[in-house]
């Protein structure tokens, strides 16, 4: 049988686990939720630094010459230096785009060399290439999904050449939110320890101890043992329950002294009591009592001539199990005796005043004699 603190514990720890796992889950799509609207807007950001940056550093239009892309006189085509010093700079992957194809770019392929010579998604080629819109969301990037930025390259005569990238990957971003989870459950499991020790602690002050007090005092009590009252400052519920175990060993005290006083002044009589009452204890015990078991009716010798001592018990356990008014036929028909005999048993017992007798008026017919156990 599991002990009264351990259920509480397990109680107060299944709730605070439950509790945990729930705030973990919503704290998890919540911050699935807010990182994607972050990476959103650091995206749009990152493209526009990257744009100024680049206008900046390398002056004069964005043009093809010799089937390289070119800003001003520096051309862009293979300049891995650029792009990995943008990406230092923003923390995302970097790519620059001729028409379709990366120019130049730090994304990486299976075989982890840049995806010089890949071209962009379909969507993406359509949304920014052909209708020269800015794209911003999720793309699929060399077989895997990042949150990303596109803007179209313009000519001086306004044609769409190429297409710069800007992009945040989604490992990246779900490393960042399980580690953050990881750290939250790391803290949540220390703070459920501090609370299980708190808990038993407290439990085992408040209600633990002060339980075991009022159970050794009882068991004192059982032997025989009357003790000094308990004394347990606890809650007021337990306080009531020490109140009572207090009060019971009051009365079981003035109970002993009344019996000493007794004895002192009158043994002959406290003795006499005492055997009554054992005597008593013993009988009820062994028998029943019932107003029908008296000396007069429990031998042969108090019988009237004709009636038997095996017959009146017989009907008189009849009447002992229907306890209620019943009429001699039915009296009759319970033993399977006749009408006669039992009338004059019902008779004897109404004359001992064990019965009473009264007469049932009905709509037709003579009235019915009805038996009625006193």
């Amino acid at each position: 049988m599991r002990s009264l603190k351990h259920h509480i514990l397990r109680l107060i720890l299944g709730s605070l686990v439950l509790l945990g796992a729930c705030f973990i889950v919503v704290l998890g799509f919540y911050m699935k939720d807010r990182a994607e609207a972050v990476a959103v807007i650091k995206v749009q950001t990152d493209l526009a630094t990257c744009g100024e940056l680049i206008d900046t550093k390398h002056p004069g239009p964005w043009y093809v010459q010799d089937g390289g892309l070119y800003k001003g006189p520096t051309k862009i085509s293979l300049n891995n230096e650029l792009v990995d010093h943008l990406s230092r700079l923003t923390g995302d992957t970097v790519t620059i785009f001729l028409g379709e194809t990366r120019a130049a770019t730090t994304i990486l392929n299976s075989n982890g060399e840049r995806a010089i010579g890949t071209k962009v998604s379909g969507n993406v080629a359509q949304e920014v290439l052909k209708d020269g819109h800015t794209y911003v969301g999720k793309a699929n990037v060399v077989g895997q999904w990042y949150q990303t930025g596109y803007v179209p390259l313009r000519a001086e005569n306004g044609n769409i050449i190429g297409i710069f990238y800007v992009g945040i990957s989604h490992a990246y971003e779900w490393e960042n939110i399980t580690r953050t989870l990881i750290t939250m459950a790391e803290l949540g499991l220390a703070l459920t320890i501090l609370v299980a020790l708190f808990t038993w602690f407290s439990i085992q002050r408040v209600i633990i101890d002060p339980l075991q007090n009022i159970v050794a005092g009882t068991k004192e009590v059982a032997t025989g043992k009357l003790t000094q009252k308990i004394d347990v400052s606890t809650t007021k519920e337990i306080g009531e329950l020490e109140d009572a175990f207090n009060q019971m060993i009051e009365q079981i005290q003035g109970l002993k002294e009344k019996i000493n006083l007794a004895v002192i002044t009158n043994p002959e009589k406290v003795l006499a009591i005492t055997e009554l009452t054992l005597n008593n204890a013993i009988v009820s015990k062994t028998k029943p009592m019932n107003r029908m078991d008296t000396p007069w009716c429990s031998g042969d010798e108090a019988l009237p001539k004709g009636l038997s001592k095996a017959t009146l018990g017989q009907i008189i356990q009849f009447l002992q199990a229907t306890h209620r008014p019943i009429s001699v036929e039915e009296v009759a028909e319970g033993v399977q005796m006749t009408r006669v005999t039992v009338r004059r048993y019902l008779e004897f017992l109404e004359q001992r005043g064990l019965l009473k007798s009264e007469q049932k008026y009905g709509t037709v017919g003579r009235p019915v004699k009805l038996f009625i156990p006193l």
